[in-house]
């Protein structure tokens, strides 16, 4: 999710429903070297809390030293991210990898939980391959560090993103007697059935939804309404759609600057006007625009258009 969960993309998902929230992950050797982009991901509104600050690397010493800085930034909690299955990540040893070396994860959980005085939590994989799912064991030791809560994407790092999200071991650890921490369920939650479907089938603490927000900040409004009464909201307008998508681009342009705003835009444009009949021509244009002023004006074009209106 980086370069995605950013103040204007969390803006949004909290204005509808997002409970709690974490920042786009950042290199704690970044942090530690004061790297520009990397300092500027710690920042986050007030109105964004709770919010969590993850971090990642495979240094003991670097990470205690990423989270004493990013606890200076006054978050919530830190998170530590044991989970990206991203080449560029595991291949220096972080995110997934942490699956390989164990010992490595919960050393640094330890010393990680010790550095700082605000809560720490840790979002991890059931395990490095299907031969190797290890987590059941691992959630109690890592508990044992002194993590506030587990958030547990329920594929293997081999997965990456592939297949079905096998919810059975994050089951088994929400459930298991000696848990007394929050257990957060992820992977495959894209719409409010499937999540009142994994929260009634698993006695996990709380669902935490990624790709399925990118383009789609509705789903948490869909998902909180769907559990507490049982019915499924008509899907948003086409008014409304134009409407948040402009409000993030614009949040987005200001946060960034203007073309690297509006290209990165790019990515979210899929998510806000799927299902759309005939608004292919109208992607293929925002996918090629680099500027604020020309992406606005196709948002103008779609509200006028009869044919998506009507549909």
């Amino acid at each position: 999710m980086e370069d995605i969960t950013d103040p204007p993309f969390r803006s949004v998902c909290k204005q509808f429903g997002a409970d709690v929230m974490v920042t786009e992950f950042v290199s704690s050797d970044g942090m530690i070297r004061s790297i520009d982009k990397s300092l500027k991901k710690l920042s986050f509104a007030a109105e964004e809390r709770p919010l969590g600050i993850q971090i990642f690397g495979n240094n003991v010493n670097a990470l205690c030293d990423a989270a004493i800085i990013a606890a200076q930034n006054q978050p919530d909690f830190i998170d530590l991210n044991f989970g990206c299955p991203v080449s560029k990540i595991v291949s220096k040893g972080c995110g997934a990898a942490m699956l390989k070396t164990p010992e490595l994860m919960l050393e640094i959980t330890r010393a990680v939980c010790k550095a700082v005085t605000i809560p720490v939590t840790v979002k991890t994989r059931l395990g490095w391959d299907e031969k190797s799912k290890i987590i059941v064991g691992l959630a109690e030791r890592l508990q044992d560090c002194g993590i506030a809560m587990l958030s547990l994407h329920g594929r293997t790092k081999s997965q990456m993103y592939k297949g079905q999200a096998d919810w059975t071991l994050i089951g088994e650890v929400a459930a298991n007697p000696r848990m007394h921490i929050p257990i957060i369920g992820n992977g495959d939650i894209d719409g409010a059935m499937k999540a009142g479907d994994m929260k009634s089938r698993y006695p996990v603490d709380g669902l935490m939804i990624g790709r399925a927000a990118i383009g789609n900040p509705w789903i948490f409004r869909d998902i909180k309404h769907y559990l507490s009464t049982g019915n499924i909201l008509m899907p948003p307008s086409l008014a409304e759609r134009v409407a948040v998508c402009r409000q993030h681009l614009i949040a987005a342009v200001d946060w960034k600057e203007e073309r690297r705003g509006v290209i990165e835009m790019r990515k979210h444009y899929s998510g806000y006007f799927r299902g759309l009949p005939n608004f292919k021509p109208y992607r293929i244009k925002l996918l090629a625009c680099t500027t604020l002023d020309s992406a606005l004006e196709i948002f103008d074009q779609i509200l006028k258009d009869t044919e998506l209106q009507t549909r």
